[in-house]
C-alpha cells in the first residue's frame, strides 16, 4: 500500500510528447543530483565527508570510529551529525562511553529515529551503520523527488520549477551535504499526508507520529489533519484522537530519556526565543558583512547566498500570514511552520549555512504547492525560491582535501590498516581550508609551502603527478621533489601553469613537494585582505603500479625547464 504512494501519473508519458522533454527534464535533475552526491566518495573513507567529524574532537570519539578511516574536518570541532553518526553506531543510550563521546547525550537522542534506521538496516554493524547514516540523506532525497511527483507531475514546466525548487532548496541541500535529519523529516511528514489524502487518517497519523522521533519539530505536521466537522462528537474525538498518535510518540519518547538520562541542561536552550528576535540579528547580521564585503561581492564571500536564502524564508512567511486559507490541510502546515520561524532563536540562524532553512523545509515544501499558478505569481514564486542558488554552493564536492587519487584500489588503499595513499598540505604557509569552485579546487600559499604525499604501503609506487601553478602577479616559482629540483617557471597573473611529473616514484612513506617563490606574498584586493604568493591548484595523484625494484624518493622523469613550460 505504501508504494502506491510512488506510483506516479506515468501514463501521460505516453498520451503526450510535450510531456515527455518535462519528464526527461525531472529524470537529468536525478542523475545530476546522484552524480553530484558521487563526487562526496572519498577513497578509503567512504561518504564519511558528508558527516563532517572535527579534528578536534578526535580523542573523545567511539573506539570503533577512530579504529577506521574516516574524514575528519582540520582545526574543527565538526558539527551535528557527527553525533548522530555515532549513536547510530552504538544505539545503547545506556553505554558511558557514547555519553562521553556525545556532546549531549539526551538532547541528540530525542532525535533517534534515523541513528535506529541505519543500525537496523547495517544489521549493528557498527561501521556499515556509520556509512549508511551518512547516505541516508541521498536515498531519502530520491524517494521524495518520486513522491512529489504526485502533486507536481511534469505536466507543465512550472511543476518541474516547483518540484526543483522543494528538492534543491537550501534547506535540503544543507540537510545532504551535512548529513542532516531535516531531509528525511521531510520525506516522512510528505508520506504521512499523502496517506491521510488517500483516506488513511490512522496510518497517516501513525507516520506523523514517527516522523516527530526524527526531529521534535516534525510534529507541527500534525496541523494537516482533518478538522473535525461541526458538533458531531465522534468527529471531534477521533481528530482528538489521531492528533495523539502524532504527539504521544515524542512525548513518551522524551519522558523515557528524561528517567533514563536526566535532563539535557542547556543544549538547545537558544533554539526558541522572542518573536522575530533570531530573525532581524541575523538580518542585520548578514546585511552587516554584505556591507564590509563591499561590491562587488568577493568570489569568496558567503553572505550573498545568506542573502538571498533570507529573501526566499521571508517571501514564504508572508505568503502564509497574507493568504489564510484555514481549510487547507497544506496552508495550515505551511503557517504552523512560519510562526515556528518568526521564534526560532540565534543557534538555528547563526552561521553559515544556518540551519533555519532545512528546520524549515515543510514550509518550503507547502509554499512551493499552495503559490497559485499564472503570471501575476512568477515573481512570488521565484522570490520564494532564490535559495535554490546557494545550494550550488553548499553542494559544492569535495576538492580531496586539496588533491585526487586515482588508480587501482590495491595501489590506493593498504589493505592490512585501511591506510590510503594521501597528500597533506603541510601548516605553515597554506591558507586553509581548501577553496573550490565547480571544476577546480586549490590552496593558496603565502610564501614557500610544503605538500606530503604519504604512500602507506611497504613497498613503493609509480604515478603520475599534476598540478597547476597560478599567481595574481608575476613572478618566478619553482618546485622540488625530496630536494631534486624538477620544475621552475614564469607565472603570467591569473593563468594557470601546469606541471607534469610523469613517473614519480612514491616510496614507502612521505615524499615531499617543495614550492618557493622568488617574490614575496602580495595583496589581492577585492576584499581578500590575505598576502598571497601562488596557489596549487587541482593536484592528482594517478597511481600506476607497484615498483618492485628499490628506488629512492625522487621522480624518475627528466627535469622540466622554463623553455618547456606549457601556457
Amino acid at each position: 500500500m505504501i508504494c502506491r504512494l510512488f506510483v506516479v501519473p506515468s501514463k501521460s508519458f505516453f498520451r503526450s510528447r510535450p510531456n515527455a522533454l518535462r519528464w526527461l527534464a525531472c529524470g537529468i535533475l536525478i542523475w545530476v543530483f546522484l552524480w553530484n552526491a558521487a563526487q562526496f566518495y572519498l577513497p578509503g573513507k567512504g561518504f564519511t565527508f558528508l558527516i563532517e567529524f572535527g579534528e578536534r574532537e578526535h580523542a573523545r570519539y567511539l573506539p570503533e570510529l577512530r579504529a577506521i578511516n574516516h574524514d575528519e574536518l582540520p582545526n574543527s570541532s565538526g558539527y551535528d551529525s557527527q553525533y548522530y553518526a555515532q549513536i547510530a553506531m552504538r544505539p545503547r543510550l545506556g553505554d558511558p562511553v557514547l555519553a562521553k563521546a556525545v556532546d549531549s547525550l539526551p538532547y541528540r537522542a530525542r532525535r533517534i529515529l534515523f541513528c535506529w534506521t541505519a543500525w537496523a538496516i547495517a544489521a549493528g554493524h557498527p561501521v556499515l551503520a556509520l556509512n549508511v547514516y551518512a547516505v541516508q540523506n541521498i536515498a531519502c532525497w530520491v524517494l521524495l523527488a518520486l513522491l512529489l511527483l504526485r502533486w507536481l507531475p511534469p505536466t507543465t514546466w512550472g511543476n518541474v520549477g516547483r518540484w526543483s525548487g522543494v528538492l534543491f532548496s537550501f534547506g535540503m541541500a544543507h540537510s545532504v551535504r551535512g548529513a542532516l535529519t531535516d531531509g528525511p523529516s521531510l520525506l516522512l511528514i510528505a508520506s504521512g499526508i499523502a496517506l491521510l489524502e488517500k483516506g488513511r487518517p490512522w496510518l497517516g497519523s501513525v507516520v506523523l507520529g514517527v516522523a516527530g522521533l526524527g526531529r521534535e519539530t516534525n510534529v507541527l505536521a500534525g496541523s494537516t489533519l482533518e478538522w473535525p466537522s461541526g458538533r458531531d462528537v465522534g468527529s471531534w474525538a477521533r481528530t482528538a484522537v489521531r492528533a495523539a498518535l502524532v504527539i504521544l510518540p515524542l512525548a513518551f519518547w522524551l519522558l523515557c530519556l528524561r528517567l533514563w538520562l536526566g535532563r539535557a541542561g542547556d543544549v538547545g536552550a537558544r533554539n526558541i526565543t522572542l518573536p522575530f528576535a533570531g530573525l532581524l540579528r541575523k538580518c542585520n547580521d548578514t546585511l552587516a558583512q554584505l556591507w564590509v564585503d563591499g561590491w562587488p561581492v568577493p568570489a569568496s564571500s558567503v553572505s550573498k547566498f545568506d542573502v538571498l536564502v533570507l529573501i526566499g524564508l521571508i517571501a514564504q512567511f508572508l505568503f502564509f500570514a497574507l493568504r489564510p486559507r484555514w481549510r487547507d490541510r497544506w496552508w495550515r502546515m505551511g503557517a504552523a511552520y512560519a510562526v515556528l520561524m518568526v521564534v526560532l532563536g540565534d543557534a538555528v540562524w547563526e552561521g553559515y549555512p544556518s540551519a533555519a532553512a532545512r528546520v524549515l523545509l515543510p514550509m518550503t515544501l507547502a509554499f512551493n504547492l499552495l503559490v497559485p499558478r499564472g503570471r501575476a505569481w512568477i515573481w512570488v514564486i521565484l522570490a520564494g525560491n532564490l535559495g535554490v542558488v546557494g545550494s550550488f554552493d553548499v553542494l559544492k564536492p569535495p576538492g580531496r582535501d586539496g588533491f585526487q587519487v586515482s588508480g587501482p584500489r590495491a595501489l590506493r588503499v593498504e589493505a592490512s590498516d585501511g591506510r590510503t595513499v594521501e597528500a597533506t598540505y603541510l601548516p605553515g604557509n597554506w591558507y586553509p581550508p581548501v577553496e573550490k569552485s565547480r571544476l577546480e579546487y586549490w590552496f593558496w600559499s603565502k610564501g614557500t609551502a610544503s605538500i606530503a604525499i604519504r604512500n602507506p604501503h611497504p613497498y613503493p609506487v609509480l604515478a603520475d603527478i599534476s598540478l597547476g601553478v597560478r599567481s595574481n602577479d608575476a613572478r618566478s616559482a619553482g618546485l622540488t621533489v625530496d630536494g631534486r629540483a624538477l620544475w621552475r617557471g614564469m607565472l603570467v597573473p591569473g593563468v594557470t601553469s601546469p606541471v607534469d611529473l610523469p613517473g614519480t616514484v612514491l616510496s614507502p612513506g612521505v615524499t615531499l613537494l617543495r614550492f618557493d617563490s622568488d617574490r614575496a606574498a602580495s595583496y589581492r584586493g577585492s576584499g581578500d585582505m590575505r598576502p598571497l604568493a601562488f596557489s596549487v591548484r587541482n593536484l592528482k595523484i594517478v597511481l600506476k603500479g607497484r615498483v618492485e625494484r628499490t628506488a629512492p624518493p625522487t621522480a624518475v622523469q627528466k627535469p622540466v625547464t622554463d623553455s618547456s613550460l606549457r601556457r
